[in-house]
């Protein structure tokens, strides 16, 4: 019935449904392009849509009681934001302990533009050995949906390059707060070759 009326209600709001349902058990899901609040209830949507349930990482302030309950059932996942590699290490823990797991990481970390992406769905890929599927709201053409599960290989620059070959034609709701499809790692060869080989 979820996925029903999912599917009736992003059609009713203009968007075609594309693609097929990842077949991985575990897999990050990334989310771009992320330039408006509208992006989160639609994602939402589309995970309903496919049948996909969906974890999220949020800090923990936003999941306690009485919204908390909402997020959780949403698939909110509470995190302590002290240091950037406990949350990565933390979600390849999520993956080691669960038989199923669908994580959404949100690349850019905020609307606004941004020069580079967060690196952690990168590093969190690498380190518990899942792929990567990109997820797509695509305002230009009103579509949305799944992506081919892409496996990492450790070469920042090639990955990153199949992210980008994928990402070029869509279009955020505000297409001028899309930056470039790129980490910092790229900038630093040297630096990205020694964090990829410790993952």
């Amino acid at each position: 019935m979820k996925q029903w009326m999912s599917r009736t209600l992003l059609r009713l709001l203009g968007w075609k449904i594309e693609g097929e349902k990842p077949l991985h058990h575990k897999y990050v899901l990334i989310a771009a392009p992320h330039t408006s609040n509208w992006d989160f209830p639609l994602m939402i949507l589309f995970a309903w849509a496919f049948g996909i349930r969906i974890s999220w990482m949020g800090k923990k302030s936003l999941l306690w009681p009485p919204l908390g309950w909402i997020m959780r059932a949403l698939g909110g996942i509470p995190i302590q934001r002290k240091t950037s590699n406990n949350m990565v290490d933390s979600m390849i823990d999520a993956f080691e302990e669960l038989s199923e797991l669908v994580l959404v990481v949100p690349t850019e970390g905020t609307r606004a533009r941004v020069e580079h992406w967060k690196s952690g769905f990168y590093h969190i890929a690498r380190g518990a050995q899942v792929p990567i599927v990109p997820s797509y709201l695509d305002y230009g053409q009103m579509r949305g949906g799944f992506g081919p599960a892409l496996p990492m290989s450790g070469d920042v620059k090639r990955d990153m390059q199949l992210l980008r070959g994928f990402y070029a034609p869509m279009k955020g709701k505000f297409p001028e707060l899309f930056g470039p499809v790129r980490l910092r790692e790229e900038d630093a060869p040297e630096a990205g070759a020694k964090r990829a080989a410790a993952s």
